[in-house]
Parts: C-alpha cells; structure tokens; sequence
C-alpha cells in the first residue's frame, strides 16, 4: 500500500468549513480597514535575500525561509570551499531569494521602488501568507496569514490613535475580550541610558520581551549573560515589575527617566495616545514596560495584543518604524503599522465558538433533482435565484430524496425547493426551510423575498 501523502510540520489544510470561517475573519479585518481609508497591495511571495537579511535582528535572520538558487546552484563553489565553508556561508553561496518573514519589510521596499507613484500619507492594507522556520507548537506556525495595516510619510501620532481603534473595532466584532498593550521604545532606550548599558538596548529588549515566556529569573540569568553587571540588572527590577495606573505608570517613569531627554520623548507619546483614546475604547489598553517586540526596526510606540478569555500568544502587534525605509535609500520616511495574526485569531474563535451562525453555509438555496426534465426546469429557476444575488445549487444527481435532503442538512443548506411534475405545470415551488420544517408553495418570486428575508 502506498503511504499516505503528507504536508510539512506548521502547516495545515483548510477545507470549506475553514475556509469559510477565514474569510469572515479576512473579510471583517478589511472591511474595517477599508473604513479608515487604507487601501490593498500585494507583493511576491519571494523577495531578494538582500532586501530581508538584518532587518529582523539576529534571531530573525535564521528563520527565514531561503530558496535554493534554480539550476546548478553549487557551481560557484569549489570542494575545497564546500568542506571548510559553514552553513551560513553556504546558504550566502547558494540562495538569492527567501520567502517573506512578514509584510512590513516587503511593503517599504515597496514604498522605496514606487515613491515617484505614491501620495503622502499612504495608507495601505495588505493580507497575505508569511512564513518562518519556527518550531512548530500550539499556536505558532511555519506558513501562517498577516493582515497589515500601514501609514507612511506621517509622524502625527493621530496615526497611532486611529490603529488603536482599528484594533479595537475588529476585535468587538469578532466579540473576542481583549487588552491592548503599548510601551514606547524611546522609554525602553532611555532605561539603558539611565542604568549605563546604551550599547545593550537590544539585548535588553529582547531579553524583556520574554518575561512572560520564560519568567523574572531566566530573564535576569539572560540580561547577565549579555554582560549587564548584577547593579544594572538590579535596577531594571522596578521598571520591569512597575505597577499602578496608566497615568501613575508615566508619572513614575518620567521621575526614573529624568536624565534621558529620549526616554521622557516616549513618555510623551504614550501619553498623547491614551489621552486621545480616553474612554472610547471597547476594550481595554493599558502601558506595559514589559512589551518590547524584539524585531530591530521599532522607534517609537509599539502595541501588542492579548486575548482575555484563551491561553494563547500574542493576537495582533505592531508600532512606529522612522528609519525602516532608509534601509532602501528613502531616510527621513516615517511609518506605523500593525498587523492581526489571522491564523491565531482562528483558533481564538474556534475555542470561543464566537463565529456567526451562518458563517459556514455558502449556499442558501438548493433544487432537489426530480429527473431530467425537471432537472432542465429548475436550471432555469436557478438562473432567476442567482440574478437576484442568492447563492444557488441544483442537485447534479436524480438520486434518492434522502441523500439528497442529508447533503442539504450536511452542508448546511437553509433552503431547499422541491420541483415536480405538478409544480412545473402550476408555475410554484415547494419551498422547505430546513431550520422549520415548514414547506410552502410559492412562486420563484416569492420563494426569493422569503430567502431574502
């Protein structure tokens, strides 16, 4: 017997039931997206090594996926080269093209190769796979879906404000509890300042990052082994465990940061967002010292998001990247953005069981298959259903009534319409809602006001 096909660890299969519960979630993130004026584009799949490598710091160097070069890829190299060369040096060698880590980076290389074409402020929205060579686990995929949300050549920090509530508008549709977390990197570069490690931020942000992965005392052996000395470490401990309001949150942090003219910037900026937002949120937001986002790029105020009600990583993230496009030759550009992470927001809904009641059936209207004649009759119907915009289905088989009714009730079909030989010659339709059991006769005209409804 020939063994069973199969896919790689971190990915998945999506059959219809899935694919329709996806596409409420992309179809309500861009109809909220679409509401704040962004608009779509779509970049390759692949991109030029060169364009991904070290805009993700260290670690995120080596998850990208890396395409092999096409044809004889190992002929630049020599046998003596092979053996002596590592892996790194290899894949340098042999591969060009990887596939995307994220859409942040495609999308200011895309910005910076078509600036003569863009309006300023560009507002863009782009839904599209990503992919990572992670270790597969519960909730983290190697292929997984972002939707993005990104505004370039703006520094208004009214930018920031309205993606709070983009954030806030999808998750209430969705009815998925959330809290919005935001810090400001300025705050965590003024930390280092403070403490005497400017030249550790990274390290210390990533380090932080993990806190609620790998709790306070890995974090702290972690700070140590990138060199932070046992008085420095110890005076991250109250920033790290910092408590309180929003408001005595800053408060505190501008007495610590008093000497950083860079971390007080960050103060501000934190402050102006939660001000504007206020009380119109849905759900909650609150200032995490804690939340750092290892990726290289962020300078100003970032945001994460956690789900309330599932233990799960984080949902949606995002912040400020001044500096990202002057990578590619475009210095002085500034953009914000966020991203949901579609595939955990999925698992979010499955566990919640929050999808609507109707997200998985397609098809609304379904002519049972009498024969052919009558078969032949309903296609004409059917034309008349979907002109009216109503999704439609004839049975292709003239087989038994129950299999015919179980395939209705399988795939959720709320309607199902009857045709014989007495309702051709009367001009009507049985017509069965299959939530009721009721059955009547009306016309097509009829039968579609009644689906409609």
């Amino acid at each position: 017997m020939a063994q069973k096909p199969s896919i790689p660890k971190g990915t998945r299969d999506f059959g219809p039931v899935e694919m329709a519960r996806r596409n409420y979630i992309f179809d309500t993130i861009r109809s909220v997206y679409r509401l704040y004026g962004f608009r779509q584009i779509e970049t390759p799949a692949m991109e030029n090594l060169s364009t991904l490598m070290g805009k993700y710091g260290e670690e995120g160097d080596k998850l990208l996926f890396k395409i092999l070069n096409s044809g004889d890829f190992t002929r630049s190299v020599s046998t003596e080269q092979y053996e002596e060369a590592s892996a790194a040096h290899l894949a340098a060698k042999f591969c060009e093209k990887g596939l995307r880590y994220d859409l942040t980076v495609p999308f200011a290389r895309y910005v910076v190769q078509h600036r003569e074409e863009l309006q300023m402020p560009f507002k863009r929205y782009q839904i599209q796979p990503v992919w990572r060579a992670d270790r597969p686990q519960k909730g983290r995929y190697r292929e997984f879906y972002q939707c993005d949300a990104d505004v370039v050549g703006s520094d208004s920090l009214l930018n920031e404000v309205e993606l709070m509530q983009i954030i806030d508008e999808v998750f209430t549709r969705f009815g998925i509890r959330v809290c919005i977390k935001i810090n400001n990197r300025k705050i965590l570069t003024g930390i280092a300042e403070v403490i005497g490690a400017a030249d550790k931020i990274v390290d210390i942000t990533v380090a932080i990052d993990k806190l609620d992965k790998i709790g306070l005392e890995n974090v702290n052996a972690e700070l140590a082994a990138n060199g932070l000395s046992a008085e420095q470490i110890e005076q991250l401990q109250p920033i790290i465990n910092l408590s309180g309001t929003d408001d005595e949150k800053i408060a505190t942090m501008r007495s610590v940061l008093a000497a950083s003219e860079t971390g007080l910037k960050g103060c501000d900026e934190v402050e102006f967002v939660l001000h504007a937002l206020g009380d119109g949120l849905h759900n909650a937001i609150e200032l995490d010292l804690t939340l750092a986002r290892g990726l290289n790029y962020y300078t100003g105020c970032i945001f994460e998001v956690k789900a309330l009600d599932v233990e799960i990583g984080s949902i949606t993230g995002g912040g400020r990247y001044d500096n990202l496009t002057g990578i590619f030759g475009m210095p002085g550009l500034s953009g914000v953005g966020i991203s949901f992470g579609a595939d955990r927001i999925y698992d979010v809904l499955n566990q919640l069981e929050l999808y609507p009641a109707n997200t998985n059936s397609s098809v609304q209207l379904l002519f049972i298959n009498f024969g052919e004649a009558e078969a032949a009759h309903c296609l004409g119907l059917a034309r008349q259903t979907r002109a009216a915009g109503i999704a439609t289905e004839v049975f292709p088989d003239a087989t038994k009534m129950k299999k015919q009714m179980n395939y209705a009730n399988t795939c959720q079909i709320p309607f199902v319409a009857l045709v014989g030989e007495s309702e051709m010659q009367e001009g009507v339709i049985a017509l069965k809602n299959m939530v009721t059991g009721e059955q009547t006769k009306v016309t097509i005209t009829e039968a579609i006001e009644i689906i409609k409804k």
